[in-house]
């Protein structure tokens, strides 16, 4: 690695070596032969004067690649694919006359990018999948482990643990549906020329249309898509770019939801991340186990959000058929985005494997707020019972709450909730029943239950018709 110029943390620090591969010149530049051959086999195909020979000439040089030729040639003439396609002339000197023909150099530009853009979010969503496995794994171990609920980061009613990472593989589940969506929808752009208007490919084929109509989808089947674009100016709707660039997005939202409760909870010490035996917390604190890797979840995850607003501004000012300033954001909104996303889902498959929960810390937090749960189904006692005034047992439970809670935040005492209740003449329970009603499971109402079927029902169905995915392991590089 050069020490004397700037280097990217994505590539350094944070993506993958087969993400950066998807990105990598080798990946662009054979792609674009792998075009022009699809293109001139179609001509072929439809009567153009293209022989056999020239065909396998261009297919002998599809990946090797004269770089130093095609950069000697583009500081010449500063054009990027004139260049490549000179380069390719200089291998394939039988052929050079055929390269490119009819062309425009969105023809290779926009049709490499979705074919890039489709490989990435292949592997977007094979890591998806395995961070949904992961997670789906933690939910059923934990599925019965009551633990303090919050809303407002407030306690609330328990649930269990399983059930928080329910919702968490939840938002990941809407996120694979989006990927899924947009993988899907993707379509090479074709041959559509300067405008859009196919009229170099109408010249070539002396006027016929049919000819014509018959090229894009020849070339879709060479290059693995059902379709090209049914219509566009010189490139792809940049709305594309902005559809991908937004599922990228949600997943980095998820990614933060989960990452961001996981670092409250180590805050609480009931839940940690995992934490290597040699890892330094703090150059000063030698004690401290910081959540690092969820710290960095959020960090990346924030770019990647911020980021999906380049493509969106790109879309909304493309002047009528085509203009360049796309070109240079492009070449940095979609990659990194990319390659931030694959580094957020490397860090989700580390943190999701070795989630470490400590049911015991989870207990003293639960049942320090316990006795403040167990009010209503005391109150609902009365009045079933007893029959009672709900409004004004409940006007006396929130009194003394109020006192419970008041001696605990000022005095630094327990919680003697249950004391209160077991003196107070309006409530016909004692304290003894009442410490019988501390079991933490029976007030986490339906949540182990919902784990299971949301599981079996929802989860497993999808990890199991895509076993072939499954498996991706993540390598964390600092």
């Amino acid at each position: 690695m050069p020490t004397d110029r700037y280097s990217s943390p994505l590539s350094e620090r944070y993506a993958s070596r087969e993400m950066q591969y998807i990105f990598s010149q080798d990946m662009k530049f054979t792609t674009w032969r792998k075009l022009w051959i699809a293109l001139a086999e179609a001509e072929k195909e439809l009567g153009l004067d293209i022989t056999n020979e020239q065909i396998e000439e261009l297919r002998r040089h599809a990946e090797d690649i004269n770089y130093d030729v095609a950069r000697e040639r583009e500081r010449k003439v500063r054009h990027d694919v004139m260049s490549h396609v000179y380069a390719y002339g200089q291998q394939c000197p039988n052929a050079a006359g055929i390269i490119h023909l009819g062309a425009t150099s969105c023809f290779v530009g926009d049709n490499t990018d979705i074919i890039v853009m489709r490989e990435a979010l292949q592997l977007v969503r094979r890591k998806l999948i395995s961070v949904i496995a992961e997670l789906a794994d933690f939910a059923e171990r934990y599925r019965n482990q009551p633990t303090l609920a919050f809303t407002h980061f407030q306690p609330a009613q328990p649930t269990t643990v399983g059930k928080r990472a329910a919702l968490w593989i939840n938002e990941f589940m809407l996120d694979l549906e989006e990927t899924d969506h947009v993988i899907g929808n993707l379509k090479l752009l074709g041959s559509k020329g300067t405008t859009g208007t196919q009229a170099s490919f109408l010249e070539l084929f002396h006027g016929d249309l049919g000819k014509v109509d018959a090229l894009d989808p020849i070339i879709a089947e060479k290059m693995g898509f059902d379709a090209c674009v049914p219509v566009s100016g010189q490139t792809y709707s940049r709305k594309v770019d902005t559809q991908v660039a937004n599922v990228l997005a949600g997943i980095a939202a998820s990614a933060m939801k989960m990452a961001t409760d996981i670092r409250l909870l180590q805050h609480l010490k009931e839940v940690e991340e995992p934490f290597e035996k040699n890892q330094i917390g703090s150059s000063a604190m030698a004690y401290k186990r910081n959540p690092m890797r969820s710290e960095r979840i959020c960090s990346l995850a924030r770019y990647v959000m911020a980021d999906a607003l380049n493509p969106a501004f790109t879309s909304g000012t493309q002047w009528f058929e085509r203009t360049l300033d796309d070109s240079a954001n492009k070449r940095l909104s979609i990659p990194e985005g990319f390659l931030a996303v694959d580094g957020v889902l490397d860090l989700c498959l580390n943190v999701a494997d070795g989630l470490r929960v400590y049911p015991k810390l989870i207990e003293r937090h639960l049942r320090a707020e316990l006795p403040f749960m167990a009010t209503e189904n005391i109150m609902m006692d009365e009045v079933g019972q007893y029959g009672g005034n709900r409004q004004e047992l409940h006007e006396e439970i929130r009194r003394m709450s109020m006192e419970a809670g008041r001696r605990v935040k000022e005095e630094g005492l327990d919680n003697n909730l249950l004391e209160l209740i077991a003196a107070n003449p309006m409530f016909h329970v004692t304290l003894e029943e009442m410490e019988a009603r501390m079991d933490p499971q029976l007030y986490v109402g339906c949540a182990p239950h919902q784990v299971e079927r949301y599981l079996e029902t929802v989860v497993r169905p999808v990890l199991e018709a895509n076993r072939d995915a499954l498996g991706a392991t993540a390598q964390i590089n600092v």
